[in-house]
């Protein structure tokens, strides 16, 4: 329903990407700016949030970014909102005709809609004939004809009006609309098309819980409806991992559904494949995780997978989110772990999915420095190691006694040498043979099994 791919996306990237600040490379936020990338997989009205933001970090280059939404929203229904861009563009107080005549057009078509579907409208949410409706929508499109006189035309009009108001701006009215239109058209077109408007409309109106309902429904019409079209079915996935960043970071229960996702083999492909910098918002939700998650062991694939795609698209995409994953657990090189945490939490701060999670993921990356440190070293000096994390000493030596103390690694802390020692007991040459020998019998298992297939 929606415009996934706005015509006018060009032209607005170009707009976003010509910006004064994006072209100083000093500047670490605007040099890793992924507006332009994420806007031609973004409906115009998702994007909308998105120049909001920037309108809130570039002050100075405000016009710009007006400009740039009235050329996003110019042919939506919006008139009003679009002429008063219109007006602050050309610093003027008058309005021009032509939006004052599309106004006028405006109104009288939602007038006519309103009128047009009032009576199947009133019928849906009439409890009487909603209890008699079943799963079999052929059956029910019937006995609404043979009762009420409902047409097919009329049902399409719920669309079509579902759409109108979506154009408007009216995103709970249009989700409503789409959603009754669901219950019984038998257009299997119109129907995918109407799930993808109600998922942006509940994004729009920040319905967590309905938009990860509508990320489930939109997912399973894209695994059966487009199963024999591999290149439909990567362009939609890549349009719901985009559409799906909405929710992962603005709503706390859809942080490990979405994660899952993004991990499962159709997805991680497609990010690999058509979206490579979605890489940055797989990897600090991972990471921000580790404060959050009670399931260690998930935890820990979910980290390995996610390093192994960092070491695999590092020749495709990289910025300091991602380098901070390299440095620490492919190149093992603290300091430069180190320094791409600076320059990860500036980006952070400047990307409109991440700004809220930038300190979140600062201290759960210092975790995994430590962590990692304290692995392979026997005896640490803690005004070293509180340095690689940025602290001064004090608080270097309250971080790593809370450190042990919640890892329950096994360490001891010399206070008048200034130092840590870590134990690291080795395993026993048995519990070593007891390892492989899992390992080994897994892979014989799965030997087997394709074998008698």
């Amino acid at each position: 329903m929606a415009d996934h791919q706005p015509p006018s996306a060009e032209a607005i990237t170009n707009g976003i990407t010509s910006h004064p600040t994006t072209q100083i490379a000093a500047d670490t936020a605007a040099q890793h700016d992924l507006l332009p990338k994420l806007i031609p997989h973004l409906d115009r009205h998702l994007i909308f949030p998105l120049l909001e933001f920037l309108s809130g970090q570039e002050e100075e280059t405000s016009l710009e970014i007006t400009k740039t939404k009235y050329e996003l929203l110019k042919t939506t229904n919006m008139t009003d909102y679009v002429a008063t861009l219109w007006q602050e563009i050309n610093d003027s107080d008058e309005i021009p005709e032509e939006f004052l005549r599309r106004r006028e057009e405006v109104l009288q078509r939602l007038s006519l809609f309103t009128e047009e579907t009032s009576k199947i409208d009133e019928l849906l949410v009439n409890e009487e004939v909603t209890s008699k409706l079943r799963s079999d929508k052929v059956a029910n499109l019937k006995f609404l004809e043979q009762e009420h006189g409902v047409t097919a035309s009329m049902v399409d009009l719920l669309y079509d009006y579902g759409r109108f108001q979506y154009n408007c701006g009216s995103y709970q009215n249009a989700a409503h609309l789409l959603d009754q239109f669901r219950i019984l058209s038998t257009d299997n077109d119109k129907v995918a098309s109407a799930t993808w408007g109600k998922l942006a409309s509940e994004i729009l109106t920040t319905q967590w819980d309905s938009v990860m309902e509508e990320v489930n429904k939109v997912k399973e019409t894209i695994d059966t409806k487009l199963f024999n079209n591999p290149l439909a079915q990567l362009q939609h996935r890549t349009w719901l991992i985009h559409w799906s960043l909405f929710p992962f970071f603005n709503y706390e229960p859809a942080r490990d559904l979405l994660a899952e996702l993004y991990f499962s083999p159709a997805f991680i492909n497609t990010i690999q494949t058509d979206c490579p910098w979605i890489l940055r918002y797989l990897a600090a939700a991972v990471i921000t995780n580790r404060s959050r998650t009670r399931n260690t062991n998930l935890y820990q694939k979910q980290l390995k997978d996610l390093v192994r795609v960092v070491r695999q698209e590092g020749y495709e995409y990289n910025d300091p989110v991602t380098d901070f994953v390299n440095a620490l657990y492919i190149d093992f090189d603290f300091e430069e772990a180190q320094k791409k945490l600076g320059e990860a939490e500036r980006v952070l701060k400047g990307d409109f999915f991440l700004s809220a999670t930038a300190d979140a993921f600062v201290e759960s990356a210092r975790h995994l420095i430590s962590e990692s440190y304290c692995k392979i070293h026997q005896r640490i000096d803690i005004k070293d190691l509180s340095a690689r994390l940025g602290l001064n000493q004090d608080e270097g030596e309250k971080w790593i006694v809370n450190l042990i103390r919640d890892t329950r690694m096994d360490g001891k802390l010399d206070y008048k040498e200034g130092t840590v020692l870590m134990n690291h007991p080795a395993n026993s040459v048995y519990q070593q043979v007891i390892e492989r020998t899992k390992g080994m019998h897994f892979r014989t298992s799965v030997l087997s099994a394709a074998v008698a297939k």
